[in-house]
């Protein structure tokens, strides 16, 4: 199940999302459909892929009315075809129809990030890389996102700001620097007792040679890097931080990143550029 430190605002959002599509009622529902009629209706799989979101689905539809039932046939993270059945819910049909788009935009949405995830996982199958996801999500459900990555088979980069500390180009460029950029984070970390991994970005050999002089980190970002001077990188590094490879990554590419030894590879297009997979909610008898 959803794990409990996502609960409280897993059920935050779908309080907003409905409260955002349904306003002072469903009144297409209301106007014809009686408050007491019983119903069912089945996730009906369109497409071929992996699917996601069944669990929040579930939250969803509990959310509503908690009497609510949902029989469930496929589990998150199972290669579906176009005419499976993930699910079937019974409950009030007004309940059933309010429930219907945010369940659908939710899995639709998840199981397109899974899928593509899991495409990319297999391409780099047999090398030591990890697929990360990045920042690069959905203002508000960034959470639903990340759970499709990792249903996908891939991996979480950091959550937010908060959770580990990323020192992009940015950052060095308006501390100063590479040396005082990372010195500036251990003071801070120091006076604010706080226990964060160090990643920083290096956008050319002699960066990364600069960074290996100083340490003091835990993993090496490299930007953009070509494959050669990818291979370079690693080898100056030697396995003393952990490797990342970042930066315009594509299917067609990623095997030869992973090729070169790198830990992880990280891909934004996970979450800003994939298809949603086509799922639909059909009332039946």
């Amino acid at each position: 199940m959803v794990i409990n430190s996502l609960e409280k605002q897993i059920e935050k959002f779908i309080d907003m999302a409905l409260s955002e599509d349904i306003g002072d009622g469903d009144h297409s529902s209301l106007a014809c459909i009686p408050s007491e009629a019983m119903g069912k209706a089945h996730l009906l799989v369109k497409d071929a892929g992996i699917l996601a979101g069944v669990e929040i689905a579930t939250l969803i539809s509990k959310r509503v009315n908690p009497n609510s039932k949902i029989d469930i046939f496929i589990t998150d993270g199972t290669i579906v075809k176009t005419g499976d059945i993930a699910f079937i819910i019974e409950g009030k049909k007004q309940d059933i129809l309010k429930t219907e788009r945010l369940i659908l935009n939710c899995m639709q949405r998840m199981s397109g990030i899974a899928t593509q995830t899991n495409r990319l996982v297999k391409l780099i199958e047999g090398t030591n890389a990890k697929l990360l996801d990045t920042r690069k999500t959905t203002p508000g459900i960034r959470f639903l996102e990340k759970m499709a990555v990792k249903i996908g088979g891939g991996y979480n980069h950091r959550f937010g700001l908060y959770d580990m500390i990323m020192l992009k180009d940015n950052h060095i460029d308006y501390a100063g620097g590479i040396a005082k950029a990372i010195d500036s984070v251990q003071n801070y970390l120091l006076n604010n007792n706080k226990k964060l991994k160090i990643e920083i970005e290096a956008r050319n050999l002699k960066e990364v040679e600069e960074i290996l002089m100083i340490g003091k980190v835990d993993r090496i970002m490299l930007d953009n890097f070509t494959i050669p001077d990818l291979e370079k990188a690693i080898s100056l590094i030697d396995n003393k931080y952990e490797t990342e490879a970042s930066g315009g990554i594509t299917e067609k590419t990623i095997i030869d990143y992973a090729n070169t030894g790198v830990d992880f590879i990280s891909v934004g297009a996970l979450t800003h550029n994939f298809k949603s997979l086509d799922l639909s909610l059909k009332a039946f008898d």
